[in-house]
């Protein structure tokens, strides 16, 4: 048996019609492979998730792939299986059966999907993490309903997905479509990419701390309970603590959400003018503290976007599936392709 190697997921409704019955009674896996911990899960046709297994993600190629088979295997000996859905951080070829490279797994140019087909049995389809989250979102979440969509994932980065007219896009070579790197401050903050200026780095949790650091630099008489922090110790100052102190109305958290805000803002303005999508919906770890900035920056994309004023705007939203997004949009792919390829 072989994996699915060309195709999108084809479209069901929220009924399940266009499956066969087959389809109904088996269910798929996803698994979201982290840098630290690997998490798999059997999922039903309409999204639920059924049963879950976790372990540690192990540092070396061959103990990886073995510890997915492991775990895998574990779940296939207490449910039906049809297909296995990998959600991975990385870059992927078109064909969702290889790994290019993965910054924070030991996989490159590993033939990942293949090589687990055939240990297994069943057909064994990978996914780009933010692409699974946005599948996920779009069948059973915030974008059901929707037909050109961005998602955006809001973290230590930005992961962003596309949609268009239901279907993932992933460009000529799997890549697509990076949005967290897009500049948008010439010679700006450095970023890991090896680029200055990403978006990411003014759009993200990290950035909330080099936010606040510049912005009291260049206030030096502010004194607020953030300020002493991060004056007297930058390097324990987190995302979350700058989000917490926003909501407790400290003047430097206050400002430095303002400034994430507007850069949101700025970014979606981009995105827009870009893709043109009809929804743009915001996840993520960063995601979850949306209500402290989502109406201003809603105001920033709309007096920014080409045209402001006189043309529709994208309705934005917060994402709806949550943590385990990645892990049911994974298992949905597989199903999907596995149909494709089987129907074909």
């Amino acid at each position: 048996m072989t994996a699915p190697t060309d195709g999108y997921p084809r479209r069901y409704d929220s009924e399940g019609l266009g499956m066969s019955d087959l389809e109904r009674r088996t269910h798929a896996i996803g698994v979201d492979i982290g840098g630290t911990n690997i998490r798999a899960g059997v999922v039903s046709w309409d999204g639920e998730i059924l049963d879950t297994v976790h372990a540690p993600t192990p540092r070396s190629a061959a103990s990886l792939e073995r510890a997915l088979e492991g775990t895998i295997r574990e779940l296939m000996q207490r449910h039906e299986i049809s297909a296995v859905g990998l959600a991975i951080a990385g870059f992927l070829t078109r064909d969702r059966t290889t790994v290019r490279f993965a910054p924070h797994l030991p996989w490159r140019q590993a033939a990942v999907g293949s090589d687990l087909t055939r240990r297994l049995g069943v057909p064994v389809v990978l996914e780009h993490d933010a692409n699974s989250a946005a599948w996920a979102e779009y069948r059973f979440g915030a974008a059901k309903g929707s037909e050109n969509v961005v998602i955006i994932a809001i973290g230590t980065g930005i992961g962003a997905a596309l949609l268009i007219d239901g279907e993932i896009f992933r460009g000529s070579y799997g890549i697509a479509p990076e949005l967290g790197h897009i500049q948008v401050v010439p010679d700006g903050r450095t970023c890991p990419c090896g680029k200055r200026g990403c978006w990411e780095r003014y759009c993200s949790g990290t950035s909330l701390i080099d936010t606040a650091i510049e912005l009291l630099a260049s206030q030096p008489s502010m004194s607020t309970p953030l300020a002493r922090e991060v004056r007297m110790d930058p390097g324990s100052i987190s995302g979350r603590r700058i989000t917490a102190a926003a909501q407790d109305g400290d003047p430097l958290g206050e400002a430095t959400v303002a400034e994430f805000a507007r850069w949101l803002g700025v970014g979606l303005a981009m995105v827009s003018d870009i893709y043109d999508p009809d929804l743009i919906v915001i996840g993520g770890g960063v995601g979850s503290s949306a209500p402290m900035y989502l109406d201003e920056a809603r105001e920033h994309y709309a007096a920014m976007v080409t045209g402001a004023g006189h043309r529709p705007l994208a309705r934005i939203r917060r994402a709806q599936m949550g943590e385990e997004a990645a892990m049911i949009g994974a298992a949905d792919v597989a199903r999907a392709a596995r149909s494709e390829s089987t129907s074909g």
